[in-house]
């Protein structure tokens, strides 16, 4: 059996007021730094993971670092079919700006995320298919591990709906909150999802 650890990157820049955040470099703030801590330590204390598989992002590398320490893993791997989605031509901009721009096309990404092409970036189909080449690997590489993932809120989702096999329209149905914790175990071609979005160890954390 494969245990799969998936976990978002810690707080960032751009969360709120919301921007759409996608491959721009965001270091992890001061709150970010006590998120990773925090999901390192919850894991380090219930699970041994004995592999990391990050977004090559700095903000998830620096989380995938946090939880590589506490569990004593000396090597993080990068995988760039993690990295986030790329919004093109709306990257770091703000909600506001962009439904100005375009009200149609941002009304659609949160009524018909499925049928949403990001200007000069991807849709969901793309990210589907790149999550699912990081899933095809990672569960042929480690059929008998616990193997932690750091993504990002699209990159969970996107993986989520896989295993709990939802379309890409039930998108925004699954909250993924910064440094969360969903478990899935694989076997023999099932899988058992048996948390999604845990965060009650960030609850003492003031921001």
């Amino acid at each position: 059996m494969t245990k799969i650890l998936l976990t978002r990157h810690g707080h960032v820049d751009g969360i709120k007021p919301e921007r759409f955040r996608g491959r721009q470099p965001l270091a992890l703030t001061a709150q970010g730094r006590a998120d990773a801590a925090a999901v390192a330590r919850r894991i380090a204390a219930t699970w041994r993971p004995s592999h990391i598989y990050t977004s090559p992002m700095e903000r998830c590398v620096k989380t995938a670092e946090a939880i590589a320490k506490a569990c004593a893993i000396t090597t993080v791997e990068r995988c760039d079919d993690l990295n986030d989605i790329d919004y093109g031509a709306w990257q770091f901009k703000s909600f506001a700006d962009a439904e100005a721009e375009n009200a149609a096309l941002f009304a659609a990404w949160f009524a018909m995320p499925q049928l949403v092409r990001f200007p000069n970036g991807e849709s969901l189909q793309d990210l589907a298919a790149r999550t699912a080449n990081a899933l095809r690997l990672i569960l042929s590489r480690h059929p008998d591990d616990v193997v932690v993932m750091v993504g990002h809120d699209s990159v969970n989702r996107a993986l989520l709906l896989q295993f709990i096999d939802l379309p890409l329209s039930a998108y925004w149905r699954i909250a993924q909150s910064p440094c969360c914790l969903n478990e899935i175990d694989v076997a023999d071609g099932k899988v058992i999802v048996l948390r999604i979005n845990e965060t009650h160890y960030l609850e003492d954390i003031s921001a």
